[in-house]
């Protein structure tokens, strides 16, 4: 039924808002590049972490969302989506994030190619910023090294972190299929921060003046 909801507040076909998606799998960097990215001008970063922490348990979607929760039951795709619409609706209002000039970045949402397909109605992917790191072993330790940091002691776990590795490549890997090779982009996740940071700046900047290019033709 969440459905019904859900299309009535996606935005009409002409107003799908312009989106770079930053994936990868956990201890990839995607959320510090998202959070960079947000700071920039006319740039509006949004993480599916930070919709589920700002849910508004007043509103009908937030109560369906809460139910589930208490029965400790997963939150159904169609369900997880409408909240991130609701979330990004009243950014609009309060101009936080303005669609006709801002882009959307986005990391940790779409997590699976149903929600990817439930979102291809609200947002028009640019380009996925893949951010690459093939050595799992590397991956385990800069997320206990993060767990210990942020004083989150269960994920510094290492059984629990390569439970979290696998359920991504089962079903949050697959998302990069749904979208094709065509506007993906591979980015070395092992280089520094900053470096990342740069080549998918450069990304952005290349491929937003040739849409520039193409409107004055």
């Amino acid at each position: 039924m969440w459905l019904v909801f859900l299309n009535r507040i996606a935005p009409p076909p002409s107003m799908k808002y312009s989106t770079y998606l930053i994936f990868g799998a956990p201890g990839s960097g995607k959320g510090t590049q998202g959070v960079t990215l947000g700071t920039l001008p006319r740039f509006y970063h949004c993480a599916c972490g930070d919709v589920f922490r700002s849910i508004d348990t007043r509103t009908a979607i937030g109560q369906v969302f809460m139910d589930y929760s208490s029965r400790g039951e997963l939150v159904p795709d169609d369900v997880t989506i409408a909240l991130w619409q609701e979330a990004i609706t009243a950014k609009i209002a309060d101009k936080s994030f303005k669609p006709d000039i801002d882009v959307l970045i986005l990391d940790g949402i779409p997590r699976n190619r149903n929600q990817a397909g439930l979102m291809q109605e609200m947002i028009e992917v640019r380009r996925v910023f893949h951010l690459v790191c093939r050595d799992r072993d590397a991956i385990v330790h800069r997320l206990k090294k993060r767990a210990l940091k942020d004083n989150r002691l269960d994920d510094a776990n290492e059984e629990v972190i390569r439970r979290r590795l696998e359920t991504y490549e089962r079903e949050t890997r697959p998302v990069l299929d749904f979208y094709g090779p065509d506007i993906i982009q591979e980015i070395d996740a092992t280089q520094a921060p900053s470096e990342v940071l740069v080549q998918i700046l450069s990304a952005i900047n290349a491929q937003e003046q040739a849409r520039v290019r193409q409107a004055a033709w």
